[in-house]
């Protein structure tokens, strides 16, 4: 029996307790489940067409129908793997699933009318992205939002805090802690709309795509408008026209979104890694916990180096996706097939990270005397702040002054600074003026 322990992937094995969320929606009992799902929907909208052959059903078959998917569980899933060591064919073994519940009620007789004219890939190109709807809007993106808050609180707490900047690795223009938790935080949010405004699109539409099977069966029948509503029905945009399989342009674009949204995490772990590295924030001590095999002192970032670590992979896997999913030989090969077996992989290394990231961010502990420190260090930032008011008051040469000024391995603070405001041409309200002027006060609209 398989274990954790033995398990190749570390998703399902060292990871398994912070990824078994979305097992119900990418495991091949997942699959099989919204297979299902499909199979059934399109078998209930069927029998609403009023045909002939196939007369509408009654609501409590109805809901016996719904149940099988309802209900559905790992017993079945391995119902259908049996039927597939038979049929060699996946698709086909949820068909017969379907149709032996269907012996001995009055459903029988319309058992034809499971899978009616469908290809695999109506089924496969409903299901899969039907379960990565559910996966992204059920587990990935209310975790994502709860990382967005976290990073939300944290600017909103800490707004009013002089943090100094650095551009190229350089002391720079000073800001608030708040102010850069609240870039990451509006990052965040616009490319979350974004993920959560584009559409998932889906392929229902018979073997190469324009319903040949079912116009010939039932030429009285609007097809594409009712494919149109079935995959509305779950959520989804029906690609049309389409080949054997979906465009997967759409998915593509979902896989794009979420890896800018990765993207983002990554550059927010490196920041936060930075500066508990400088000292800026240290880290609550988890009792038992070791940060070094070698050195007892260490309380290491490990949170924000698993997320960094995560993230990279998922984006890996989200680039090939995208990359290689829109491409098919002419109207259709095998290829997809594997490929989107993968989904769930980059999605659990996300959710790892979105853990790891929140694990982290609990510990953050903001050191402002190391912050303080690092800004009574840096006197030379408040230089353009100098020399700006110098220009509004047309004191030729202001920038070159204060680069004179400030270009020295003496270095500058406060006393410097101020020997220099004495003997500038101006008058003394400017001079008090400048004077104010401080690294932990030169903010902008940062606090704001």
């Amino acid at each position: 029996m398989l274990t954790t322990l033995f398990a190749i992937s570390p998703i399902d094995g060292r990871y398994r307790n912070k990824v078994q969320e979305l097992a119900p929606y990418f495991s091949e009992y997942g699959l099989f489940k919204y297979r299902v799902w499909v199979e059934i929907e399109y078998f209930i909208a069927l029998s609403a067409l009023g045909l002939e052959q196939f007369a509408s059903i009654s609501e409590s078959d109805t809901d016996f129908l719904r149940n099988i998917y309802l209900h559905f569980s790992e017993a079945d899933a391995q119902t259908i793997k049996d039927i597939e060591k038979t049929t060699n064919h996946d698709v086909k073994a949820v068909e017969y699933f379907i149709k032996e519940k269907l012996k001995g009620t009055a459903l029988q007789e319309y058992s034809e009318f499971v899978h009616f004219g469908l290809t695999s890939q109506d089924v496969n190109n409903t299901a899969i992205p039907f379960s990565l709807q559910l996966g992204i809007d059920e587990v990935v993106i209310p975790n994502i939002k709860h990382i967005h808050t976290t990073i939300s609180t944290f600017a909103e707490q800490w707004k009013n805090v002089p943090l100094l900047s650095r551009t190229h690795g350089q002391a720079a223009t000073p800001t608030t802690v708040g102010k850069e938790f609240a870039v990451f935080a509006e990052r965040i949010r616009v490319q979350l709309d974004t993920l959560i405004d584009t559409p998932i699109s889906a392929k229902f539409g018979g073997a190469t795509g324009a319903f040949n099977a079912h116009r010939l069966a039932f030429p009285q029948i609007n097809w594409p408008e009712f494919g149109d509503k079935l995959l509305a029905n779950l959520g989804l945009v029906r690609s049309y026209p389409t080949t054997q399989i979906d465009h997967y342009d759409q998915l593509a674009a979902i896989f794009d979104a979420m890896r800018r949204i990765n993207i983002i995490l990554m550059d927010f772990a490196k920041d936060v890694w930075q500066y508990i590295s400088m000292d800026f924030f240290k880290q609550r001590i988890v009792a038992g916990e070791v940060g070094s095999s070698a050195m007892p002192h260490k309380v290491n970032p490990i949170d924000f180096e698993n997320a960094e670590g995560n993230l990279g992979i998922a984006n890996a896997l989200l680039d090939h996706l995208s990359n290689k999913l829109p491409i098919s030989r002419l109207q259709r090969d095998l290829t997809d097939s594997t490929v989107l077996r993968n989904v769930g992989v980059p999605l659990s290394h996300i959710l790892i990270a979105l853990k790891s990231l929140d694990k982290g961010m609990g510990k953050l502990i903001l050191n402002e005397e190391a912050i303080r420190a690092d800004l009574d260090r840096n006197w030379a930032v408040t230089a353009e702040a100098i020399q700006t008011i110098l220009r509004r008051e047309k004191i030729e040469g202001a920038y070159e002054l204060l680069k004179d000024l400030t270009r020295t391995n003496d270095g500058i603070n406060a006393e410097s600074i101020a020997a220099f405001v004495t003997k500038l041409d101006v008058s003394e309200a400017v001079k008090m003026e400048i004077s104010n002027i401080t690294p932990f006060n030169y903010l902008g609209y940062a606090a704001e």
